[in-house]
């Protein structure tokens, strides 16, 4: 099984898994350029996407036109017109040789979903390495919530997001944990990775619980800091959640 992180537009992935057979999965193709060059005839087994939005589903019409008969497995939203299949928490989308669960993590969008097999978790702009996405349409706590629900996976998991923000994230990240070592290792990592030419992903859901900010809200030295922040005591892990989203929101390095 072969994982690539196809580029496209700026900062997006386009998520492609082969096998030796040939076979292709493809998920959340923003852009179907990256995806036409990398298949040439070879026709995916089936599309996954993620959320509606247009820089993880636009290429799908054009896939579609290339080879009509692709199942496109997406989550429960008249926003992704495309879908033959709809599918939510707790359903498994079956695709050629490849066999994925699906976990609702709403927050970012409120239909956002997760796809989750062979190690691998496909959770478009949900997590991101070192981050997470922005709360568009749901709140702090359902957010958290979501998060929660994928730090809860086996620490192996390769995490597989949308955006290449690792570098940037790694700059807040620091802000509210300097003394972290693992932080700064995985950004001194993520430094070299880019500077090579290379995507900093996936990164492993272990190295996540040890860096990621968003997924140690539990922690003393993360909700210190952002209690710090927000100038007052904090009710809980979502409000600490909350505050740090909110920080990031307006962060520049």
């Amino acid at each position: 099984m072969r994982l690539h992180p196809l580029p496209a537009f700026d900062d997006n992935y386009v998520w492609l898994l082969r096998d030796d057979a040939g076979r292709a999965l493809v998920v959340d193709p923003g852009e179907a350029l990256p995806v036409l060059a990398a298949l040439g005839d070879a026709a995916p087994h089936a599309i996954l996407l993620t959320h509606h939005h247009g820089d993880h589903v636009g290429g799908v019409p054009e896939l579609l036109a290339r080879w009509p008969q692709t199942p496109v497995f997406a989550p429960f939203d008249e926003r992704i017109a495309t879908a033959s299949q709809r599918v939510g928490d707790g359903d498994v989308v079956d695709a050629g040789p490849w066999r994925f669960n699906v976990l609702d993590i709403p927050g970012h969008t409120r239909s956002h979903i997760a796809f989750v097999g062979h190690g691998l978790l496909f959770c478009g702009d949900t997590l991101f390495s070192l981050g997470c996405g922005r709360m568009f349409e749901g709140r702090p706590a359902q957010m958290h919530a979501s998060l929660k629900r994928l730090a809860a996976l086996p620490g192996d998991t390769r995490v597989c997001c949308g955006h290449e923000y690792t570098l940037e994230n790694a700059a807040f990240a620091l802000t509210v944990e300097p003394g972290n070592p693992a932080l700064q290792a995985r950004r001194d990592q993520a430094r070299a990775q880019r500077d090579a030419g290379q995507p900093t992903l996936p990164s492993r859901l272990v190295d996540e619980l040890a860096c990621n900010p968003f997924l140690r809200c539990h922690l003393p030295a993360v909700r210190a800091a952002a209690q710090r922040h927000a100038g007052q005591p904090l009710a809980d892990e979502a409000a600490v959640f909350g505050t740090l989203r909110t920080w990031k929101d307006g962060f520049r390095a």
